[in-house]
């Protein structure tokens, strides 16, 4: 090979050397960025984390109920429904003693009946 075209070739490879290391210098920086990033949402998310065990604990106070705005008719209405309700809820009680509950496993279940032809 001739020197002129050596002493380009060189060239050439030298700057795509420097292209090179600009590139990877470019992506390190990138690395580094994302970590710190990284870091610092999870201090931010450890710090928030804390706040909120700290919310917590006992002691603090804890938000009112909210009253329902009723009107007296609606009010009689509801309790009477919720009367009712426990008052069934009583009697069913009382008669679970002698017949099994009705969500039970041992409740009397007829097997399911067969689709399929007579087998015998």
């Amino acid at each position: 090979m001739k020197p002129k075209k050596l002493k380009k070739r060189i060239q050439q490879l030298e700057k795509c050397l420097q292209k090179g290391s600009e590139k990877l210098a470019k992506l390190k920086r990138k690395l580094q960025e994302s970590e710190t990033a990284k870091a610092l949402k999870a201090a931010r998310k450890s710090a928030a984390r804390a706040t909120a065990s700290a919310a917590d604990k006992p002691g603090t106070a804890k938000k009112p109920k909210k009253k329902l705005n009723l009107s007296p008719e609606r009010r009689a209405q509801l309790a009477a429904a919720m009367k009712a309700r426990w008052e069934a809820k009583r009697t069913a009680e009382g008669n679970s003693a002698t017949t099994p509950h009705q969500n039970s496993p041992t409740s009397s279940v007829q097997p399911p009946e067969s689709r399929g032809g007579s087998v015998q």
